[in-house]
């Protein structure tokens, strides 16, 4: 008698299921690296050091001339942010650009008993790398 001895579940689909295993892995590493770099930038971007420094940049009449209107942040700022109580550092470059070209505005400030105070803040038109001083009266 010639019984066919029949083949397990996994000896019949590994050849797919061990690649979508291992596809799906990476996916998932992808999307928790994503996830963490969005949750990053929106932490940075809601802080009051990043909002004062991209209103003052987007105000700057050298900067709307250059740029033109409207001026919109990019999206991989760059630097640090680093608080303790009501003190604190931040060393930020923004990418901002407007209809007529692209910039950074270099942001270094501190904090002190919760306000805080920018010690430098200029912005560096691409391509040209004119400098303005945002804090330059």
């Amino acid at each position: 008698m010639n019984e066919a001895v029949q083949a397990s579940w996994w000896q019949r689909n590994w050849k797919w299921f061990v690649p979508t295993l291992v596809v799906g892995f990476f996916a998932l590493v992808g999307a928790l690296v994503a996830a963490g770099l969005f949750l990053l930038f929106g932490m940075v971007k809601s802080s009051d050091v990043y909002q004062g420094a991209l209103e003052t940049a987007q105000s700057h009449p050298v900067v709307q001339q250059r740029l033109g209107q409207p001026i919109e942040p990019g999206w991989m700022v760059m630097g640090s942010i680093s608080t303790s109580g009501g003190s604190g550092d931040a060393d930020l470059t923004i990418p901002i650009s407007g209809p007529d070209g692209e910039a950074h505005v270099y942001a270094v400030a501190t904090r002190f008993a919760g306000q805080w105070t920018f010690q430098r803040l200029d912005v560096v038109f691409d391509g040209s790398g004119e400098r303005v001083d945002l804090l330059d009266e």
